[in-house]
Formats: C-alpha cells, sequence, structure tokens
C-alpha cells in the first residue's frame, strides 16, 4: 500500500503529531509529565497499529495501543499529583500502571527493530529487581519496589527521562523537517547538485552517489532511508556505465552510512548528545564538520583508486541535468537550510525553533512543482506524505529512545554505570588507548544488534565516564563512541546499509561488505585520529590549528586508500598503508 492510499486517520494522526510537536516549541510551558507522555501516547498507533499484519498482531496493536494510550493519558492529566509523590507509587493501581508502560515500551521496541535492545532492557529490569542477590561488587543494595518501578514510570529519571525529553523537543522536529523536504523536490535537488558538480569526473557516477548521500544524509540521518532513497537512481546508473556490482552498492552503503555524522542535521544521536553533554547543538556540529568531510574525503580517494583499476566513466553530458534544472531544484532544499542556519547562527534561535520556523518554510515550497510552478492540489498530496513520512519516522526513534531510556534509568538507580566504567578503567591498566580500543569494541559489537543512537546511548552511559577521567574532553569522547556506534552499517556480520544496497543491485552482500569496508577506511580511523589529533574537533576555537589537522589525517587516510585500494604490488601496498597511519597518529608531533 503506497503513502497517499493509506486512509485518512494516518493523515489526520500524522498532521496531529506534527502539529503537537511544533506548537511544544513556540508555547514552550508545557510540563515535562505532561509533553513526554503524551509523546508516546502519540506513537503507539504508529508502532502497534500502523504496519500490523496480521490478524492476531491487529487485535493485539489494538488493545496494547488502548492501554497504553490510557496510561500516558493518565499520567498527564495527573501529573501535578504525581510531582508530589517524589517517584513512589502508591497503591496497587500504580504498580500495575508502570508494569504495563515499561512491557508496552520494550514491546514497542520489539516491534519497530526486534529483540537486541529489547532484551538489554528486560535484563537491566531483572538487574534491578534481583540485583541485590548478586555477590561482589555487582550486586546493589536493593530498591523497594514502588520506588523502583515509580522511579522508571512516574518521575523523570526513565521512560520520562531526558533522553525522552530530547526525543519530543528536538528529534522529532528535526524528523518533521526532514519529512516536509523529501515529500517536495529538495531530494530531486540533491541528485541535480551532485550530478552537475561530479557527473563529468572520471568514476562520476559513484561520486555522484558520494555527494548526493552526503546532502541526503544529513537531512535523512538513517543509512538504510538514505541507501534507499538515492539508491533507487544511482545504482542503475553506476550498472548502467559497467561499474562492478560490488562497488555500485559499496559505494552506496559507505556514502549513505556518513548521513549520521554530516552537518547541519546528522542523526538523532547528535541531539541525545546536546543533552548528554550539554554542549550546545552548533558547537557539536561546527566539531563535526571536519570530521565528516575527512570521511567522505576519503571515499572520494578510494573512488579514485578505483577508477584506475576498472577504468570507471562519468556520467554522459546528455544525462546530466542543465543549468536551469540544477538552480530551480536546488532552491527547494538551499532556501529552508539556509532559514534554518540564518536563524541559528545569525539570530540566535535555537536548534528546536530554528527548525520549526524552517519546516514553515519548507511548507511553502511545497506548494511549488519546479516544472509548473504553483501548484495547490499538488501540495496537498505533498503534504499528505509529509505528515505520513514523519509520523513513522517519530515513532521509530521515539520507540528506541524510550527503550533506552529504561536502561538508562536502571543504571542510575542502582550505580551499575559507575561499576562498569570501573570495570573500563581496571581492564585498560588506567592507560587511555586500551581503554579506547576496549570502547570501539563495545561499540561495535552493540552496533551489530541495536541500532546507532541506542548503541551510542548504552556505550557512552558505560565507557563516556571512564574515557572523561583518562583525560578527553566530553565531546570529544562522546564523538569517538558516536563514531564506532556507526560501524555496524557496513561491517560484517550484521550491516543493514550493505544488506539493503546488495539486495537492490543483485550481488553478493559479503563481496560488498568487503569492498564497502576498503571504502569507508575512514570510519575507522577518523575516531581513533581524533583522539591523537585533537585540534580536529575545534575548528570554532581555533580553526587554523584544527584545518592543519584535518589536512594531516587527508594526506595519511589517501595514502591508506590508495594502499587498500589502487593497483599496486604488495610491499608498495604494505608502506603505503603504514605511512598512512604514521601521518594520521603520529600527526600531532610534527
Amino acid at each position: 500500500m503506497t503513502e497517499t492510499s493509506r486512509p485518512a486517520i494516518w493523515v489526520a494522526l500524522g498532521v496531529i503529531t506534527c502539529a503537537f510537536h511544533l506548537g511544544l516549541i513556540f508555547y514552550g510551558l508545557v510540563p515535562n509529565l505532561v509533553s513526554r507522555p503524551l509523546h508516546m501516547a502519540l506513537v503507539l498507533p504508529w508502532v502497534f497499529l500502523f504496519a500490523a499484519t496480521g490478524s492476531v498482531s491487529r487485535v493485539s496493536g489494538w488493545v496494547i495501543t488502548a492501554i497504553g494510550v490510557g496510561c500516558c493519558l493518565w499520567i498527564a492529566w495527573n501529573h501535578q499529583m504525581l510531582r508530589n509523590q517524589y517517584g513512589f507509587l502508591e497503591g496497587r493501581a500504580q504498580v500495575w500502571l508502570a508494569v504495563a508502560l515499561l512491557l508496552i515500551a520494550i514491546e514497542g521496541a520489539r516491534r519497530m527493530i526486534g529483540w537486541p535492545l529489547p532484551l538489554v532492557a528486560l535484563a537491566a529490569l531483572a538487574y534491578g529487581l534481583y540485583g541485590q542477590y548478586l555477590p561482589g561488587e555487582f550486586g546493589h543494595s536493593g530498591t523497594p519496589l514502588p520506588s523502583f518501578l515509580g522511579t522508571l514510570t512516574i518521575a523523570e529519571g526513565g521512560l520520562w527521562g531526558s533522553l525522552t525529553g530530547v526525543s519530543v523537543s528536538v528529534v522529532s522536529i528535526f524528523v518533521i523537517f526532514g519529512a516536509v523536504l523529501n515529500a517536495g523536490e529538495a531530494g530531486q535537488g540533491f541528485m541535480n547538485v551532485a550530478s552537475a558538480a561530479a557527473g563529468r569526473l572520471k568514476g562520476g557516477a559513484a561520486k555522484v552517489s558520494v555527494l548526493s548521500s552526503a546532502l541526503f544524509g544529513s537531512i535523512s540521518g538513517s543509512a538504510s532511508a538514505n541507501v534507499a532513497s538515492t539508491g533507487a537512481i544511482t545504482l542503475p546508473a553506476m550498472t548502467k556505465l559497467g561499474y562492478p556490482k560490488r562497488l555500485a552498492a559499496a559505494v552506496e552503503a559507505v556514502a549513505s552510512s556518513g548521513g549520521q555524522i554530516m552537518p547541519p542535521l546528522m542523526g538523532a544521536g547528535a541531539f541525545v548528545m546536546v543533552e548528554l553533554t550539554g554542549v550546545p547543538y552548533t558547537q557539536i556540529m561546527v566539531a563535526a564538520i571536519l570530521p565528516a568531510t575527512l570521511y567522505f574525503f576519503a571515499v572520494w580517494m578510494g573512488i579514485n583508486a578505483y577508477a584506475g583499476r576498472y577504468d570507471l566513466k562519468g556520467v554522459p553530458e546528455d544525462e546530466r541535468p542543465g543549468m536551469r534544472d540544477v538552480i530551480v531544484t536546488s532552491a527547494f532544499f538551499l532556501v529552508p537550510f539556509t532559514v534554518l542556519l540564518t536563524a541559528m547562527f545569525a539570530l540566535g534561535f535555537t536548534p528546536q525553533y530554528a527548525a520549526c520556523v524552517a519546516v514553515l518554510v519548507a511548507v511553502l515550497a511545497l506548494a511549488v512543482d519546479g516544472k509548473r510552478g504553483l501548484d495547490l492540489r499538488q501540495w496537498g498530496t505533498r503534504l499528505a506524505d509529509a505528515a505520513l513520512s514523519a509520523g513513522k519516522q517519530v515513532a521509530m526513534i521515539a520507540s528506541i529512545i524510550i527503550c533506552a531510556s529504561i536502561i538508562i534509568g536502571v543504571l542510575g538507580i542502582t550505580g551499575l554505570g559507575v561499576k562498569l566504567t570501573s570495570v573500563i578503567l581496571s581492564g585498560s591498566g588506567g592507560s587511555l588507548w586500551p581503554a579506547l580500543l576496549l570502547t570501539a569494541l563495545a561499540c561495535l559489537l552493540l552496533g551489530m544488534e541495536v541500532p546507532t543512537t541506542a548503541a551510542y546511548v548504552i556505550c557512552v552511559s558505560v565507557a563516556g565516564p571512564a574515557l572523561i577521567e583518562l583525560g578527553l574532553a566530553p565531546l570529544q569522547a562522546h564523538l569517538f563512541v558516536f563514531w564506532f556506534a556507526l560501524l555496524s552499517t557496513i561491517t560484517p556480520p550484521v550491516c543493514g546499509a550493505v544488506f539493503i544496497a546488495a539486495g537492490m543491485i543483485g550481488e553478493n552482500w559479503l563481496k560488498v561488505a568487503l569492498t564497502a569496508m576498503a571504502l569507508g577506511v575512514g570510519l575507522y580511523l577518523i575516531p581513533l585520529g581524533m583522539i591523537a589529533n585533537d585540534q580536529l574537533i575545534a575548528l570554532g576555537d581555533a580553526p587554523l590549528a584544527a584545518i592543519w589537522a584535518a589536512l594531516r589525517m587527508a594526506v595519511g587516510l589517501s595514502l591508506i586508500s590508495y594502499g587498500l585500494i589502487g593497483k599496486v604490488t604488495v610491499l608498495l601496498r604494505v608502506v603505503l598503508c603504514a605511512a598512512g597511519l604514521i601521518v594520521i597518529f603520529a600527526g600531532a608531533w610534527f
């Protein structure tokens, strides 16, 4: 069933979802125990009913949705009374309400993303309830059941904690912004700009994929959505020009994975980082610019190396867009982006308020057709598509964040996070680099099982304090963990972006994954380079030092890309890779 063929009730719910979240930003005086439960109430129908297929799934979905919405509305209605309970449940009915909310949050995540994250949440709850019976340092003193469940469900220490606050007030706004842009011609604008800029170059079709995926990914924040959207155009274009299938799919997977680290929007994890670090989003965005640019530069150099091996051609001139098409379609994303950035940097608005203003501009842009001009009939269709897309994406991210909030809540109640931090510190012998490698391994293992945002939140809650205690700045530690949480998009055995790209082009996924790992070598090395060259993320404070660090790393990444991919002897391959590693990691000393 297509987006526009959905019953009108889903369009209406999508409009309500968008209006609620935008209204919160403009109004701004709604208590947390009202806005956050209402946020969950709005996403439950999308989670349990929208995608339900079988009769069992639909019936259970209706029951769960009714119970969940009822519980959320009860908390919002009684928020003043609950504040006076200080996280302590009163009466059996409140205990059952708390149990229902926790189970619904876990089941919602299971239906949206599968079992791994819900299993971690269940393990966390089990630890909170029975951890006092564990011997040794990992046991805890125990928490009374009414206090434990109450902290997670009627106070701001679990389901309604700061992570859910980020989902309500920041992530949802930018998701709506991306959905509105994608409902219009912004996506085509990205493709046209990329084709005009890189289509004529050697390996041009692959470079178009890199540029378009970087642009599209900056508003989607999802590697899988990026592959499905831009890949539908770039993959056939590359195969038509004779590109090896494994290379075409790898290029699309690697380029699409960079969207979550590419300003100005980045992925949901970046907004969570704002809450966890206390660093303003504008500073995080500025800090991320050079590492993200280096990532796509490394991919670009890898394509150059492949172009030399396979004689990869550019896009034929008759298939490249004309200048008028480039200018007209690029306006569909340049105007909203300009409004967003001007409101944030020139006018000093908060990121979420600036995004709200940009959403209103993007909504008006949906009424314009690049070829026919003003088209009000098409405007209605596009608005419906935007509302549906926004509702689904908000629900997807909210289900992950709300479930992850249970884990974070338990870590805080039981003190387990501090204990795990001490394990990392003792396991690394008090040295930074062993602790970094342990953290990177943990990120990779978690990222194989849960989405990037959840892997980042869990890893940084445990390892972040240890890395900071060993001398890293908070933003440096969080960016390091966030980058490594992305590894699973291209690293076997679970590599979502690779699976989608390989399926779209009909190639063996393992061949695609190995090629993607070589092309995406920057995803493995740049976060380590951020530690060896801490000036790299200091663009706002020391621009010259940051640019010099970026240039050194660019040279090192180029050497490694050609060493891995270029048509060279084994000896030269080893020399190039070794030289690249020396430049990256010893670059801080010269």
